[in-house]
């Protein structure tokens, strides 16, 4: 969704919309609801959150509470480059 580059399912993360309006993250692609795929990049995270694309995405509003559960969920996500 953020970065628009074409990646294999398996490398997405996929972000949901359950039926209270909430956003949630769906490890196994399978809940119900209206959804969106960010990969395991920072900057894919950051570009989703920032400027409302991933709320416009998902047509929904974010609360600051489900807008922090995710973002702690993301910080585990982030690959450290070996070569760095």
């Amino acid at each position: 969704m953020a970065c628009r580059e074409v990646k294999a399912k398996e490398e997405l993360i996929r972000l949901v919309r359950n039926a209270d309006k909430a956003v949630e993250v769906d490890i196994d692609g399978r809940k119900t609801g209206r959804g969106a795929y960010l990969c395991r990049e920072q900057a894919c995270w950051e570009s989703g959150f920032n400027g409302g694309r991933l709320e416009y995405t998902l047509r929904t509003s974010l609360t600051e509470a489900n807008r922090q559960e995710l973002i702690n969920f993301s910080k585990g996500l982030f690959r450290v480059d070996p070569k760095e």
